[in-house]
């Protein structure tokens, strides 16, 4: 999806970072939309059930937890930290995560993708190639865009595998990337 027109206009920095950043938007929306259609239409036991038991580090996550998890981290690097929103984010919450079903999810990826396009709008050149502070490190804002596709593409490969063995190995059909290239323009 491309940014909206009005991105497009009075920016300045030429339209390399245009490019960028809606190649970038690209990816995260490609990524957060696979994710999505993955979920969509499961029960509550298929989005809560844990492949293995364990605590801590040795639990596995169930979709509901990593599907919170992926938002949650695409709120903070994106809003919070390169879009300097308020602090927000409960991420020990997203792993104690337990749904109904998967429209409290699905409410969560409408609402991180609002905010993201929104602060994708306010970004310059300038802001493109800066540094934002967070958790007493200095990191680079492209870095943080990257970290969210990284992430998100990292945790969709995990999604997918939990999905297999939760329908006792069978996945869901997807499209091939090729078929989820965005149209030329």
């Amino acid at each position: 999806m491309s940014l909206p027109c009005r991105l497009r206009r009075g920016r300045g920095g030429g339209g390399g970072v245009l490019a960028e950043l809606d190649n970038c938007l690209q990816r995260i929306e490609d990524l957060r939309g696979q994710v999505r259609g993955l979920i969509a239409d499961l029960p509550a036991e298929a989005l809560n059930w844990r492949p293995t038991d364990g605590a801590d580090d040795h639990a596995t996550n169930s979709l509901a937890v990593l599907a919170a998890h992926v938002t949650g981290a695409e709120h903070f690097w994106i809003a919070e930290v390169i879009g300097g929103r308020p602090m927000t984010r409960d991420r020990d919450a997203e792993f104690r995560l337990e749904v109904a079903d998967a429209f409290e999810l699905l409410h969560r990826f409408d609402a991180v993708q609002a905010e993201t396009r929104e602060v994708f709008s306010t970004l310059t050149a300038a802001d493109l190639k800066g540094t934002r502070e967070t958790r007493g490190k200095t990191v680079a804002v492209r870095w943080g865009i990257l970290h969210v596709i990284d992430h998100t593409a990292l945790h969709l490969g995990h999604m997918q595998i939990t999905y297999q063995l939760w329908n006792e190995g069978k996945s869901k059909p997807s499209l091939r990337w090729f078929e989820r290239l965005p149209l030329s323009k």
